[in-house]
């Protein structure tokens, strides 16, 4: 067998394996083998997916989940060979809406955003640092340190109240915001925050992002002239939210 004929059974082989109900199979090969191939292949990228979006996959019926995962294996070229890296090739694929089937819940692609940002946060190689910061210092004088592994996630969805036993069929009037982060026991955690804390958070990136670095009573400034109240008046809040923060590590102190 020549090297190009070579290249093409695989090539038909690959393409078979994905597409196994359009993509016809290369000649010479005995289909009882073909099936244990395809069997493989199937399970390993639906049990990987199933495993990444738990939730998502509960709340569809075995076509509609069945379809998906064919959809994807069939028509995305992957430009990793890492297995981690499945799921956010999958989240990538669903953003890009090339699937022809009514009926998914319409809240689907954000859903599963948000779990995975889970496992993203668990494999990122970012760590939180441990130069440069004063774990003591004082969060109103000094200038605090977010938590570079932390994601601020808004909704109109509740994603996180999501089951099979509570699906919404309406968004939700206001945005519903949820904090996601990796502390430094490397666990990753979720929380729900009103949207005065989530302001915070975004000050707090936005600084980051652009090289300042703001005191905590900066920030208690900025955020007592958008909620249009005095200073003082939250001066025991932000106090008191920053303490609760830094004990959860999505606050690291302030900068040394």
């Amino acid at each position: 067998m020549s090297s190009a004929t070579f290249l093409e059974t695989q090539r038909r082989f690959a393409a078979h394996l994905r597409d196994p109900q359009h993509q016809p199979a290369p000649d010479g090969i005995e289909d009882r083998r073909l099936d244990i191939y395809r069997d493989l292949f199937w399970r390993n990228l639906e049990g990987f997916l199933s495993n990444g979006f738990p939730v998502l996959r509960s709340l569809l019926s075995e076509a509609d989940w069945h379809y998906l995962v064919r959809r994807f294996f069939a028509d995305h070229r992957c430009d990793s060979g890492y297995f981690v890296d499945i799921p956010a090739q999958f989240l990538g694929w669903l953003n890009t809406g090339l699937y022809d089937r009514d009926g998914y819940p319409p809240f689907m692609n954000e859903l599963a955003y948000y779990e995975w940002l889970e496992l993203a946060l668990e494999i990122s190689r970012e760590e939180i640092p441990a130069e440069g910061v004063d774990a003591a210092g004082d969060l109103l004088v000094g200038a605090p340190v977010l938590n570079p592994l932390l994601v601020l996630v808004g909704s109109h969805w509740p994603l996180h109240r999501i089951t099979p036993d509570s699906v919404p069929d309406a968004p939700l009037p206001a945005p519903v915001w949820l904090l996601v982060w990796r502390d430094r026991a490397d666990k990753v955690h979720f929380m729900e925050l009103n949207a005065p804390s989530a302001r915070l958070i975004q000050l707090l990136e936005q600084a980051a992002e652009q090289g300042d670095q703001p005191s905590g009573n900066d920030l208690l400034e900025s955020l007592a002239a958008e909620l249009g109240q005095a200073p003082a008046s939250l001066q025991p809040f932000l106090s008191d939210l920053f303490e609760q923060w830094r004990n959860k590590d999505i606050l690291l102190g302030t900068r040394d």
